[in-house]
């Protein structure tokens, strides 16, 4: 072995490897950008490392992988006190009409500091969301992420794609705080799309990809001849596009039905990965099957209050399920260990049996089913020699961690984010003792606030950051929707 540049002593490695062995008193060896070698006490580790980092006390695992979340959301996470349709009205008039380039900035790199602060080395994000609002009118605003993205030394696959019809889309830009409309066509959404896919999409290397993504459609959107015409030519278009660029596909909120409709309307395949699908029909499973398309399920989404995805069931008819914290939100965020646990509480109440969803399954759902669903299983998910060496250290040494022994179970179950001691990404340590050298978290929160401020004076929904007094003694939130 070459003369490593790191050399992790003393750490107990949950390597989610092909054998899942979980090693006591383990070494790792980075050279460069890999893992370069891993073993147990009993192997003699190199010996000249450049840097040696004692891991005693703590659980090195791979580093977490969120498949699913929304740019955008987090400066808008607390809007709407739980009204949903008022939170999507928010993030319309937000993203459309009052955002520029400094919000994106501003937004992910809050999105980015909470994720390296809770081990999440790789994440997929949608530019924007809401009622499917995508800020691709201008490439200036997925730059304004992905540029971000590179600061952080992070993974981010950035999904981008149109909205839906009625085209043009009216966009608000703004120079000098002065905004003007700007009509958008579907055509020219497409063009932001391949820009952005030309200029950013190199995960590994650079760190930031770029996906296509487009609105999930259901029975009732195509009734009409002519707007089934309209949504297949929609999605010919998206998939032309995404077979010339080879690039990941991805859809936010499917449900009863709808995915047996996106195979119809042939957008599916190996290179697909579908939000949420809740209450999923025998031909959604079809659908599932024939195209090898992955599920992404989110358990901490509003929209699993709504209904259920059907994990434990996908996964024995062998199709790929990964983990997903659609954050950020009005009620979650990107702690990853939060939702493994929910993961597995929500389907054990289910069912009505703790047996379901075991600790290291769940783990699995966040590393490597989440790196295969992702194309990026060889590179990703797991700590083995010649991967990339995405590791996160988690301090076990803790009341609520302790005593030891089933490191497992300890993970799943009991740790959280604030847990993370250290984050290594591409052989380069980001983060160590929790602190973090290469950002200046002061200036990313003060902008963060600024920008949030602003947008909601350009949107005239200041009101909205108010809580309501229905928040106490009631058993139920006083809503417009209720």
């Amino acid at each position: 072995m070459e003369q490593p540049d790191i050399l992790l002593r003393n750490v107990t490695a949950v390597t989610v490897d092909n054998e899942r062995r979980v090693i006591d008193r383990a070494w790792l060896a980075i050279a460069g950008d890999r893992i370069a070698g891993i073993g147990s006490e009993a192997d003699e580790p190199p010996r000249d490392a450049r840097e040696i980092i004692d891991g005693s006390g703590m659980i090195a695992m791979p580093g977490l992988i969120d498949c699913h979340s929304h740019a955008g959301h987090g400066l808008v996470r607390a809007a709407g006190c739980g009204d949903v349709d008022r939170w999507f009205e928010v993030c319309e008039a937000i993203y459309a009409r009052a955002s520029t380039a400094d919000f994106w900035r501003a937004e992910a790199r809050l999105a980015l500091l909470e994720r390296l602060q809770g081990g999440v080395t790789t994440a997929m994000t949608l530019l924007g969301g809401g009622a499917d609002i995508m800020r691709t009118d201008d490439p200036t605003f997925g730059d304004a992420h992905c540029t971000a993205t590179a600061e952080a030394g992070l993974r981010t696959i950035l999904a981008v794609g149109p909205t839906r019809p009625p085209f043009p889309r009216s966009y608000r830009r703004y120079e000098n705080n002065d905004g003007r409309d700007v009509a958008i066509s579907f055509e020219r959404q497409l063009e932001v799309c391949e820009d952005l896919i030309d200029r950013w999409n190199d995960v590994l290397d650079r760190r930031t990809g770029v996906a296509l993504a487009m609105p999930v459609y259901y029975a009732a959107d195509v009734v009409d001849g002519s707007a089934h015409r309209e949504v297949k030519d929609m999605g010919d278009a998206v998939m032309a596009l995404r077979e010339r660029k080879k690039v990941l596909f991805t859809q936010d909120g499917h449900r009863d039905g709808s995915i047996a409709l996106a195979r119809d309307l042939g957008v599916l395949g190996s290179f697909a990965l579908l939000g949420h699908s809740v209450d999923l029909t025998p031909a959604d499973f079809e659908a599932l099957a024939q195209t090898g398309a992955s599920i992404i399920h989110n358990p901490s989404a509003i929209m699993s209050i709504y209904g259920r995805c059907p994990v434990p069931e996908l996964i024995d008819a062998g199709i790929v399920v990964c983990l997903g914290s659609d954050a950020a939100a009005p009620d979650r965020g990107y702690d990853m260990f939060r939702h493994m646990s929910q993961c597995m509480h929500y389907h054990r109440r289910h069912f009505r049996d703790p047996s379901y969803l075991p600790p290291g399954k769940t783990i699995e759902m966040a590393t490597i089913d989440a790196a295969r669903a992702l194309g990026l299983e060889s590179e990703l998910g797991s700590l083995e020699t010649g991967k990339k060496a995405d590791i996160v250290l988690i301090d076990m040494r803790k009341p609520h961690l302790y005593p030891p022994g089933m490191p497992v179970t300890r993970l799943a179950h009991f740790a959280n984010a604030a847990d993370v001691d250290t984050v290594i990404v591409n052989g380069t340590v980001l983060m160590r003792g929790r602190r973090i050298e290469h950002l200046d978290t002061a200036d990313i929160l003060d902008s963060a606030a600024r920008e949030q401020k602003l947008a909601f004076e350009r949107a005239g929904v200041t009101g909205l950051l108010a809580e309501p007094a229905s928040y106490w003694r009631s058993s139920r939130l006083v809503t417009q929707s209720h």
